[in-house]
């Protein structure tokens, strides 16, 4: 089985112990006379609750509660995944999954398509962005109170299995009909991959999944054919994903036989990675872009490049989180991802910020970074709760690095307070970017190319008031002073969801970037 170095920053990966979840899965009735003695405890109680509780009970739902709640009293990332959460991660972490390749937005109660996978099955069968779904196999779909686990439902199946829709194509009210084929379809780690200026590349990664380094080779095979000298490597808000996959990447900087991190538990001995000789970008300048979301396997990316002074970290300190899980699957499809050692940078440092007042504590955390203004100013970064106490942690060439609570850039890049509103947060939860992008600016996306969209477009204040009005049907009571404040961001984000709209995860990404101050810090640096 594979090794979790993290998944996501509010879900992360987690496992079980053998024992109880064997006596859980193996309760026989109460009533055949079987006796339970004190090590049943758990078992014994659900099997009570299902024969003899007033109410009738989901004891299924009260399991997974029970493995939890047990799990969660051992670390914060030992958790029990439900059936649906399971599959979930695993297929982002894995890559793929069977279904027709499609992202969309439930607007009106229509379902829009907002991207379509490249090659994919939906793509093959002729299916566009803003496309709206009328019809599911001769049956009514769009006006029928849709909802994510009814659209996952008709859309996946499986492999080869046969989908008709009906679709209205954008600006047309012709119906057409799509016979799509349901096929793998390949899930990137890679959001986006191209040219800061004439030398210097850049590279987003979302999460370490199995096809991250086949893919960031690929990505910087093509960086370099046009010129790439330089890397800006971003992980910011990447919470992790498979610990091989950490170490293969930080393969590709490093040299042969250097350390990258080891691994070591109570049960699990341990374990060194070494750099092998087969890296891409073993001597180039390097920049890492980190931030509080960045987790896990991000962390032992980083913690490694900064060990070793191989990159230049940027931004402000990451999550820390210095566990590895191991996922245990059970036959009903849920599992349980259970800590099994901790990680340690080359220098010898652990990560992990402490759990030790509890979960909740745990989880507060960062809101509590941010109440002291840690994020917010370098002065109070230098204050950092955890990086005021003495280290015995070094560099390779001897500069001071901390443990206990996450990587601490090199360079501190504050977060902008403007970029994260109340109205900024209102604005994305409720998909309305998108939902202007479709409704209203689908005529102009069509006047440009992608390199002239991002250099000659505008949003102009009129497109900022006729967006806000547009908004104000859906969240009542807009204070036009968050609308001041955060004037600039919703423009770029206005901006940047019509380009990925049109063309892609990279044009979003590229418009984003554009004014990003740790970007332009990272280029300043190389």
């Amino acid at each position: 089985m594979k090794k979790a170095a993290g998944i996501i920053f509010r879900s992360v990966i987690l496992l079980l112990l053998g024992a109880i979840i064997g006596i859980l899965m193996t309760n026989r009735d109460l009533n055949t006379g079987i006796s339970f003695d004190s090590k049943d405890k758990v078992s014994k109680v659900l099997e009570l609750v299902r024969h003899n509780y007033v109410d009738s009970v989901n004891v299924d739902s009260i399991e997974g509660s029970t493995v939890n709640n047990l799990l969660q009293n051992l670390d914060p990332h030992s958790l029990y995944l439900p059936p649906q959460q399971a599959t979930s991660i695993n297929e982002r972490l894995e890559g793929g999954f069977t279904g027709i390749g499609v992202e969309y937005l439930l607007l009106r109660d229509t379902l829009v398509i907002t991207q379509v996978s490249v090659n994919g099955p939906a793509a093959k069968a002729g299916v566009r962005p803003g496309d709206r779904v009328i019809e599911v196999d001769h049956q009514n779909f769009s006006g029928t109170l849709l909802t994510v686990p009814k659209v996952s439902k008709a859309f996946r199946g499986v492999k080869d299995s046969q989908l008709l829709m009906a679709i209205i194509p954008a600006g047309s009210k012709t119906i057409k009909f799509c016979n799509i084929k349901r096929a793998h379809v390949n899930l990137s780690s890679m959001d986006a991959a191209y040219m800061l200026n004439a030398t210097t590349g850049y590279i987003k990664i979302s999460k370490f999944a199995s096809t991250t380094d086949a893919d960031f080779r690929k990505a910087l095979i093509k960086l370099k054919i046009d010129g790439m000298q330089k890397l800006v490597l971003d992980i910011r808000g990447n919470g992790g994903g498979y610990l091989n996959t950490a170490t293969a990447l930080a393969d590709e900087f490093l040299t042969k036989k250097q350390l990258i991190v080891f691994t070591k538990g109570v049960h699990d001995p341990r374990t060194d990675y070494f750099a092998t000789d087969s890296g891409n970008f073993q001597h180039g300048k390097l920049a890492v872009l980190i931030d509080e979301y960045s987790a896990s396997a991000s962390e032992i990316l980083a913690g490694a490049l900064q060990d070793l002074d191989r990159a230049v970290i940027i931004g402000r300190r990451s999550f820390g989180k210095g566990l590895v899980q191991e996922q245990f699957p059970f036959g009903d499809g849920s599992a349980v991802n259970l800590t099994i050692a901790r990680y340690y940078t080359p220098s010898g440092r652990s990560i992990q910020k402490s759990y030790s007042n509890g979960v909740e504590s745990y989880r507060n955390e960062l809101a509590q970074r941010m109440r002291k203004g840690e994020l917010f100013s370098e002065e109070s970064n230098l204050k950092d709760s955890a990086f005021i106490k003495p280290t015995n942690y070094h560099t390779s060439t001897g500069r001071k690095v901390f443990s206990g609570g996450g990587i601490m850039p090199d360079i501190f890049v504050p977060a902008d307070t403007t970029q994260n509103t109340y109205l900024i947060r209102v604005l994305s939860n409720k998909q309305l970017f998108s939902a202007y992008v479709i409704d209203h600016m689908q005529p102009v996306l069509n006047k440009y190319t992608a390199d002239d969209f991002f250099k000659q477009y505008t949003v102009t204040d009129a497109d900022l008031g006729n967006f806000i009005l547009y908004a104000s049907q859906t969240v009542k009571n807009i204070d036009p002073r968050e609308v001041v404040t955060s004037k600039q961001n919703i423009k770029v984000l206005l901006k940047a969801f019509a380009a990925r709209f049109k063309w892609g995860d990279e044009a979003y990404f590229k418009t984003i970037n554009a004014d990003d101050p740790a970007v332009q810090k990272a280029v300043e640096i190389l």
